[in-house]
């Protein structure tokens, strides 16, 4: 599977795909994230569809990111 993910909104929402993609992990690594909450990373809940806001996502890469920036 070869797709790309383009920049968005921060509004926007994602499927799990796409924020796997995004943040570069695979699509279970999420599902077991939100299952077990080992991250505070919120998902918004369609019925039985999962999706992550852009700005969730941003606001986890950031809190995730050590060192400062040069």
């Amino acid at each position: 599977m070869n797709t790309t993910v383009t920049p968005r909104r921060q509004s926007d929402l994602m499927s799990r795909d796409e924020a796997a993609q995004y943040l570069g992990v695979s699509s279970k690594t999420l599902a077991t994230w939100a299952c077990t909450k080992r991250y505070p990373l919120p998902v918004v809940k369609l019925g039985r569809a999962v999706k992550y806001r852009v700005a969730d996502l941003e606001k986890f890469i950031a809190s995730r990111t050590v060192g400062t920036p040069e």
